[in-house]
C-alpha cells in the first residue's frame, strides 16, 4: 500500500494508538501518568471547589432570603426602620404582581421593636407579625423544638417562635411563657404582650437569629395602633433568584410613588458582597489547577517526543510532513486529556456525592454559618469546567509539537 493511500486511512491515528499501548514499558510511561493524574486529581479539585463554594453561596443566601424574601415592598419613607410606616393592603397590586412571570408567592408582614423579659434577662429584638398566607418552607426546615405557630383571620395567637441563640440567652424552652414590652408613639408608659413560645428555630446566622421572633400580625396591628386593613409591607419571592432585579424593576412600575421595592441584595449589601468574593478564590483555584495540568502535559509530550526521535526521522524519510507528525502527537496528548477527565470527574462526583449523603466534613457553625460543608453539584458548571480543561491543555499542547519540525532524518539516523 502507496504511502498515499495509507495516509488516507489517517495513519496519524493508527501510530498515536499504537505509541499509546507499547508506551507501559518505556521511560515515558511513569511521566505519562504522572500527567493523567494531574488532570485527574486538578479536575477533581476545580469541581469539587465550583461544589462547595457555590453550594456555600446558595446556603447564605437561601437564609437570608428565608428572613426576608426575594423582593420587600414598603413605604417609601419607611428607610428599613423598625418602626414602620403603614401601607393599605392593596389588592389589585398583589394580583398584578402575582401575575408577573417568575414570581411564586406574596405575603404581608408587619415589624415591630421591643424588649423581650423572661426572669431577670432582657434582649432586645424585632418582632415579625405574619399572617395566614406566610410561605413557611424554609422555618419548618429550620425549628429546632416545637412547631410553627397556626394564624387565623379571625381568632389572634398568642404563640411566638423564637431563635436558639434567644432561647439560651433568656434560658427558655417550648411552651414557657414570655412577656415583651413596646414603646407606642404617643405614649409614655410601654405596652406589654405575653406570648408563650411556640417554637425554637436555628438558621446559624446570629445577625439575624438573635434580632428576630415570629408572631401573629394582628400583635403588631394592635401595638401600632393600625386598622385590620394596613401592613409594613409585602415579601415577594420568586422562582429564580438570576431574575431578581428584572422582576423587581418590573414590580417597581407597579406599585406606585408613595411605594419603594428592595431587593434582599439591597437590603443586606454587605452579605452579597461577601459571599461574591468567594468567586475571586474560585478562579484563583481554576487558574492554578489549570496551569498545573497543562506544564505536566507539556512535560510528557516533550518527553514523548523525545523518545521517539528515531521514528519522527524514519517517517520523515518516507515522505510524512511536520503537520502529519505533528498530529501523532497531539493525538497521544489528547488520549491523556481525556483519560484524565475521565476519572477526575469519577473521582470529583464520588466525594461530592458521600459528603451529601454522609455530611462527613462537618464545619463550626458559629463561624461559618453552616453545620456541614454544603454541595452543590451543577451539571453546567461541571460541563464548562471539562470543556475548557481540555481546550486549554490541547491548546497547550501545540507548543511542544513545534519541536517535530526542528528534527531532521539525518540527525536521527546519525544519532540511533
Amino acid at each position: 500500500m502507496s504511502f498515499y493511500k495509507y495516509n488516507k486511512l489517517n495513519y496519524e491515528f493508527f501510530i498515536a494508538r499504537n505509541i499509546t499501548r507499547k508506551s507501559s514499558d518505556k521511560f515515558s510511561s511513569p511521566i505519562i501518568r504522572v500527567a493523567i493524574s494531574s488532570i485527574t486529581i486538578g479536575l477533581a479539585v476545580m469541581i469539587i471547589s465550583i461544589a462547595i463554594v457555590t453550594g456555600y453561596q446558595k446556603e447564605i443566601r437561601d437564609k437570608v432570603i428565608g428572613f426576608g424574601s426575594h423582593i420587600q415592598i414598603s413605604h417609601y419613607d419607611s428607610n428599613l426602620s423598625y418602626e414602620s410606616i403603614p401601607i393599605e393592603v392593596n389588592n389589585d397590586i398583589i394580583s398584578r404582581i402575582l401575575n408577573i412571570k417568575g414570581v411564586k408567592h406574596i405575603q404581608s408582614y408587619a415589624i415591630k421593636a421591643g424588649i423581650i423579659k423572661a426572669d431577670q434577662q432582657i434582649q432586645g429584638i424585632v418582632l415579625k407579625g405574619i399572617d395566614k398566607n406566610y410561605d413557611w418552607d424554609f422555618f419548618n426546615k429550620k425549628i429546632i423544638e416545637g412547631s410553627p405557630i397556626y394564624i387565623s383571620d379571625t381568632v389572634t395567637t398568642n404563640g411566638i417562635i423564637i431563635s436558639k441563640i434567644t432561647a439560651n440567652s433568656l434560658k427558655l424552652k417550648v411552651g414557657d411563657t414570655v412577656k415583651m414590652y413596646f414603646i407606642t408613639e404617643g405614649e409614655n408608659i410601654p405596652r406589654g404582650r405575653k406570648f408563650y413560645v411556640s417554637g425554637i428555630y436555628e438558621t446559624g446566622l446570629q445577625e439575624l437569629d438573635k434580632i428576630y421572633a415570629i408572631c401573629d400580625i394582628k400583635h403588631i396591628r394592635k401595638l401600632n395602633l393600625w386598622n385590620s386593613n394596613q401592613i409594613s409591607g409585602y415579601e415577594v419571592l420568586i422562582n429564580d433568584f438570576k431574575q431578581i432585579e428584572n422582576i423587581n424593576s418590573q414590580i417597581y412600575n407597579i406599585i406606585g410613588y408613595d411605594l419603594d421595592a428592595r431587593t434582599i441584595k439591597q437590603t443586606y449589601p454587605e452579605i452579597f458582597d461577601w459571599i461574591g468574593l468567594f468567586n475571586v478564590n474560585v478562579i484563583i483555584i481554576l487558574t492554578l489547577m489549570v496551569l498545573v495540568a497543562s506544564i505536566n502535559m507539556i512535560a510528557a509530550l516533550l518527553i514523548l517526543i523525545l523518545e521517539k526521535t528515531n521514528m519522527i526521522g524514519i517517517l520523515k524519510t518516507l515522505g510524512a510532513q511536520n503537520l502529519s507528525i505533528r498530529k501523532i502527537f497531539i493525538y497521544n496528548g489528547l488520549y491523556m486529556i481525556i483519560k484524565g477527565l475521565f476519572w477526575g470527574n469519577i473521582l470529583a462526583l464520588l466525594l461530592c456525592l458521600i459528603q451529601i449523603k454522609t455530611g462527613i466534613i462537618t464545619l463550626n457553625q458559629e463561624s461559618y454559618y453552616v453545620p456541614v460543608v454544603p454541595i452543590n453539584l451543577n451539571f453546567i458548571h461541571i460541563i464548562a469546567i471539562n470543556v475548557g480543561t481540555l481546550i486549554i491543555c490541547m491548546a497547550m499542547l501545540i507548543i511542544p509539537s513545534y519541536i517535530v519540525t526542528r528534527i531532521t532524518p539525518i540527525k536521527t539516523i546519525r544519532f540511533s
